[in-house]
Parts: C-alpha cells; sequence; structure tokens
C-alpha cells in the first residue's frame, strides 16, 4: 500500500442532542413543541431521540425560541475517551 491509500480515521466525539431533558424541564411534550413550531411531529421526534445526522438550523432557531433556551442547552459535545 502506497502513502495515499491509508485512510487515516479519528474519532472526534459525538454531538448529543438534550431535547428530551429540555422538554421534560419545561413541562412540554412533542406534540405541543411540533405544533409552535409549525413542523410535523417525525421532525421533532428525530430530535427527541437523538436520530438526526445533519442539523437544521432553522428547526434549532425555532426550538430554541419557543423552549426559550440556548442552542448549547440542547446541544452537548461529548470527546472520545482516550
Amino acid at each position: 500500500m502506497n502513502e495515499r491509500s491509508i485512510l487515516i480515521t479519528q474519532d472526534y466525539g459525538k454531538i448529543v442532542l438534550r431535547l428530551r431533558e429540555v422538554l421534560e424541564a419545561r413541562g412540554m411534550n412533542r406534540n405541543q413543541l411540533a405544533s409552535a413550531i409549525h413542523v410535523n411531529f417525525a421532525v421533532v421526534d428525530r430530535w427527541y431521540q437523538g436520530n438526526i445526522e445533519k442539523l437544521d438550523l432553522d428547526i434549532l432557531a425555532r426550538i430554541c425560541y419557543v423552549l426559550g433556551c440556548e442552542v448549547s442547552d440542547l446541544l452537548e459535545y461529548r470527546p472520545n475517551p482516550k
């Protein structure tokens, strides 16, 4: 194998979605949030379950606005332990 064909991968850690905790603290459910931010339940449910791969910044802004929270309340970076 030559140097160009060597694939180097690094584990950068992960981003954890904390919508479940924030909703519980606010006493709000997924249906209420979905209605308030004008999206269907499945969108909120993916956030709630932590099953999103790419962030939609518009959705993130809507959630922060309705819940009166900061982005850092919803997203947490967890580095990979070495």
